[in-house]
């Protein structure tokens, strides 16, 4: 009776991954990059649209304020405890809190809030950058886990390079979903792709 065979890993980091696990992982995490980096190109030509419904022109630049700070601040935090208590509950917990943030968003204005629309806006735009600050903080930090330093180089290129797609793609898309649909479907249109992805949680180390 013939051994079975070996099980073939394509890393050599401190989490060994098989072929399939690997391209799970590697798609999860650069669509929950991309989306989570068009966040922050797509929603400036919706502005002028969301103004003009929500009204606050002096409150505005606290949409992307408010995004920017939050994510600023989560980034080396949930790094940090991720050290401490694990990666992958995390990165769905972040995941999913940034999925119902851009839905939140997207309904500001027509929640039974006290709060006026834009500030509804501001405060579910805040939430959503602690959603994205876990994403970003995470993604590098499970790259590292992953692959070894002299795989690593490659990698991080191929993440890197997101930001530069996101910034080539994202106002056109902003400004596509605005004219045909609505400033609106700026933020709905994220929640369904990464709403999948929150099922490839079996690659990041079950």
């Amino acid at each position: 009776m013939a051994a079975p065979a070996d099980t073939v890993y394509h890393t050599s980091g401190f989490i060994r991954l098989t072929r399939p696990q690997l391209i799970g992982t590697l798609g999860g995490l650069l669509l929950a990059l991309l989306v989570a980096a068009l966040d922050q190109t797509v929603v400036g030509t919706a502005e002028p649209r969301i103004i003009a419904s929500l009204s606050g022109f002096d409150r505005y630049p606290w949409v992307a304020t408010g995004y920017m700070l939050s994510m600023t601040v989560c980034v080396p935090i949930f790094a940090k405890l991720s050290d401490i208590y694990g990666r992958k509950w995390f990165f769905l917990g972040g995941l999913i809190l940034f999925v119902v943030a851009s839905a939140f968003c997207g309904a500001s204005g027509q929640l039974p809030l006290p709060l006026d629309g834009m500030n509804q806006l501001i405060l579910f735009r805040g939430i959503q950058g602690v959603g994205a600050g876990i994403l970003f903080g995470l993604t590098f930090t499970i790259v590292g886990d992953v692959f070894s330093p002299i795989e690593r180089g490659k990698y991080q290129g191929i993440f890197a390079a997101v930001w530069g797609l996101a910034s080539i793609f994202g106002p056109t898309l902003g400004g596509f979903l605005t004219d045909h649909y609505s400033w609106r479907a700026v933020f709905y249109v994220r929640t369904k792709p990464l709403a999948r992805r929150t099922q490839l949680r079996g690659c990041l180390g079950e």
